[in-house]
């Protein structure tokens, strides 16, 4: 794509990476991604924001060709897909400084091959005046890596969030519509940002007494609808669990999915939706995305080799990384022999602040007492939710 003007000044810049289906090896993202940089020109100086991933810097300094000067390159966050590119701009541009936290400085020599004396760390509030464009850094930590800050232009009334309300999505157009940004908005949440709900919550508390026209992410199209965007990540990060319950499960030959079956009926029956989410075709970043919300958990698992079956076992791990705002898991299990699943389930999940109920247990297929076991467990959710029907 070309640079494109975005206001008197301001230039978007960066690359559309519409081919990446996965992001740090981990997360799936179905609509691709972008990598914004931006480049901020004062009547004295000149600042980028940002570059791109160095898989893709050949697209940005052909995009700089026209920009004979750089007096500073603005790190907001060490990771590569924002600081890949450092290097080769830095080699285009031997006059530019690094600004970033001194801790970015930190990582970024440990990253990348950048000489010391081109960083110039900032303090948090500290300002660069462009001339007629102020730069202001305002440090956010643990947004999601400790070294993290983010820009204000007030001039302009622009932030530069860095991964601060990014979205993975790959668009022609620097606008969408909200609806069509909600989606990878929360997917983006869910798996980069939500195992730091807390810092998230004060530092949009803080961002509260910036006039904001437009929030420009490092990932994906513009926000010039702010407040939409910031009450959608303060409602994921702050409000109080739903009153649904997720399921994630593996059945070997069927008897785990007879229990699942029979436990969405029955919370259904209560008022309560529930979520089956087979873990043999549901990717990394759609359970996270049903983790944002549900006030419950149940995993559902045949024995294998005494234990959970690898899938619940690798999605239990999963969770407990990121942190959701659940308060109840239980567990269901199928066995021949034996096994200790919600041992496993209770190990797996010690960091987190959540009341196990009491698990249900079925030796083979299940029959008429496990069944009842089942609305014991759906029961005893229910009375979790007042509102519930009886």
């Amino acid at each position: 794509m070309q640079a494109r003007t975005i206001r008197e000044g301001i230039r978007w810049m960066g690359a559309v990476d519409w081919d990446r289906r996965m992001f740090d090896a981990l997360i799936p993202i179905p609509q691709g991604t972008s990598y914004n940089a931006w480049l901020v020109q004062g009547s004295d100086k000149v600042a980028l924001l940002d570059t791109v991933d160095d898989a893709m810097v050949d697209i940005l300094l052909a995009q700089l060709a026209d920009v004979p000067r750089l007096d500073y390159v603005v790190a907001h966050h060490a990771e590569q897909d924002h600081s890949g590119a450092l290097p080769r701009v830095l080699e285009r541009y031997p006059e530019a400084r690094v600004i970033c936290t001194q801790r970015a400085a930190g990582f970024l020599q440990d990253l990348l091959p950048i000489a010391p004396e081109r960083f110039q760390p900032v303090a948090d509030n500290e300002t660069i005046d462009l001339g007629g464009k102020t730069l202001r850094f305002l440090h956010m930590p643990w947004v999601h890596w400790p070294e993290t800050m983010v820009t204000w232009v007030a001039e302009d009334r622009i932030l530069f969030s860095c991964d601060f309300f990014g979205s993975h999505l790959a668009s022609a157009d620097l606008f969408v519509s909200r609806e069509s940004l909600l989606g990878p908005s929360k997917l983006y949440y869910a798996g980069i940002m939500m195992p730091f709900k807390a810092q998230i919550l004060k530092h949009i508390e803080r961002l509260s007494s910036l006039d904001i026209e437009w929030i420009c992410p490092s990932h994906g199209p513009i926000h010039d609808r702010p407040n939409d965007i910031r009450e959608s990540w303060r409602g994921w990060a702050g409000d109080a669990p739903s009153r649904r319950v997720v399921i994630p499960y593996v059945s070997m030959h069927g008897s785990t999915s007879r229990m699942v079956s029979h436990l969405v009926e029955a919370l259904s029956l209560r008022g309560i939706p529930a979520e089956p989410l087979n873990l043999l075709e549901t990717d990394l970043g759609a359970l996270a995305v049903a983790l944002v919300e549900p006030s419950t958990l149940v995993f559902a698992s045949p024995v294998v080799l005494n234990g959970l079956h690898p899938l619940v076992q690798s999605a239990a791990y999963v969770i407990a990384a990121l942190k959701p705002k659940t308060r109840f898991v239980s567990t269901m299990a199928t066995y021949s022999w034996g096994g200790k699943i919600d041992e496993q389930v209770r190990a797996l999940l010690s960091g987190l602040k959540v009341e196990f109920l009491a698990p249900v247990s079925c030796k083979g297929s299940p029959g008429a007492d496990d069944l009842v076991a089942i609305d014991g467990l759906a029961q005893a959710i229910s009375l979790q939710h007042p509102d519930a029907i009886p």
